[in-house]
């Protein structure tokens, strides 16, 4: 029960963030972003680590922390960041949901057809919603480039540590990650423009303080545990979910409009998520992952 409590927190949180980047960008510049709120949320998060009395990351496990941390939150993470000048949200989110796939690759998983079938509905459930949703969408093969570059360096680093971490207390594991991914985007911060291009606007400040405490503390947090106790693909169908999120958000709280089309989308989602969410390995005696 508490990982799937952690894969709705993800689904649902992670559903809103790639609109709240797009505001981010309004003032910060790319790195600037990634260190603000990683470095808070690393502070938060090893603060929380302490008052919850967990023990402190094992000496062993630091150097593959700060390493997935740089892959994860520096790297990846301001790919897309960087990305969404020249790619829409609706777009990004689209080559964001191909990640199960490259956990299945990466990952070395014996998937079944029911499973490969439920990848495939997904990911055509996701184009079908987002076209829906916005129409053509802005695909600048710079951005589309870098964020297929950021998945594959989200999915092997969370496979890294999936691998190699192999002590516990999430809360200071997370702020390890944070506070190393926050850290070498800090140094980047002077060659890249500094913090901001732009005036600081109240809908920046926002969207940046949404991402530090709600997309970075509590959602990777809730991301981090589901990576450890359920088989990658199948924690990684959250990809799949963000997207209905963004829209039912959309529809609810902004007024946009909901057609058939898009309830199409949902459905075809919905149905491979199951698909996948049910499915069993191929073959069995080598568990979730083949080289662990």
């Amino acid at each position: 029960m508490k990982a799937w409590f952690a894969y709705l927190i993800v689904a649902l949180v992670w559903g809103s963030t790639y609109f709240a980047i797009a505001l981010g960008i309004g003032s910060f510049q790319t790195f600037g972003m990634v260190a603000s709120r990683y470095l808070a949320g690393g502070c938060l998060a090893l603060l929380l680590g302490r008052i919850a009395g967990e023990a402190a990351p094992s000496k062993g496990d630091i150097p593959h922390l700060a390493f997935q941390g740089f892959l994860l939150l520096t790297l990846s993470n301001a790919l897309v960041t960087w990305a969404e000048s020249s790619v829409s949200s609706g777009a990004a989110a689209v080559l964001c949901s191909t990640s199960p796939l490259w956990y299945a690759i990466l990952g070395r998983e014996k998937l079944g057809a029911r499973a490969w079938l439920g990848l495939a509905l997904g990911l055509a459930g996701v184009g079908v919603l987002i076209l829906a949703r916005s129409g053509p969408q802005t695909l600048g093969l710079p951005g589309v480039c870098a964020i297929m570059l950021a998945v594959v360096l989200w999915v092997y680093g969370t496979l890294h540590g999936r691998r190699h971490v192999k002590g516990h207390g999430l809360f200071g594991q997370v702020g390890v990650q944070m506070l190393a991914g926050g850290a070498l985007a800090l140094l980047l911060v002077p060659f890249t423009g500094g913090f901001l291009h732009s005036p600081l606007t109240w809908r920046a400040g926002l969207a940046v303080g949404y991402l530090t405490v709600f997309g970075s503390l509590v959602a990777y947090s809730a991301f981090i545990y589901i990576s450890k106790v359920w088989p990658p693909t199948k924690m990684s169908t959250y990809v799949y979910i963000n997207p209905v999120v963004a829209v039912l958000l959309g529809c609810l709280f902004i007024g946009e409009p909901f057609n058939l089309l898009m309830g199409l989308g949902m459905g075809i989602i919905l149905l491979g998520v199951a698909l996948l969410q049910t499915a069993r390995p191929a073959a069995s005696g080598s568990g979730a992952c083949a080289t662990e």
